[in-house]
């Protein structure tokens, strides 16, 4: 049987995508990572892992995976993140009334903040 184990980001520069991440979910590294590789880990320990991976490959307008992160109040979050760094994509493909709001990391990777009260 296989599990996934880790979600593999790849990023400009590690270590600010490091902070961005550790701030945006509360996560820390699992063990000290360096300018090419990091594994995040919740700080309580369980959940998935996120990896940030140094990569030169350009930052997909309409990526084929992307992160889905929930949330109970979807505005906070959404201020919170772009007060982290975080922007605001200009998504044209949005769906009538959509759930979720697409941003974009500060290495441009596109992630949605879903409305979990909407579900």
């Amino acid at each position: 049987m296989l599990t996934i184990g880790t979600t593999v980001l790849g990023v400009e520069d590690v270590p600010r995508a490091t902070a961005f991440w550790c701030d945006a979910l509360g996560y820390v590294p699992r063990e000290e990572g360096d300018d090419t590789w990091v594994v995040l880990v919740p700080h309580g320990g369980n959940g998935a892992r996120l990896a940030l991976m140094l990569s030169e490959t350009p930052v997909q307008e309409r990526p084929r995976i992307h992160l889905d992160l929930y949330a109970d109040d979807q505005n906070a979050e959404v201020a919170r993140l772009l007060d982290l760094g975080a922007s605001r994509v200009d998504w044209d493909l949005y769906p009538e009334d959509p759930d979720f709001i697409v941003l974009a990391d500060p290495d441009g990777n596109r992630f949605c903040v879903v409305d979990v009260a909407r579900s």
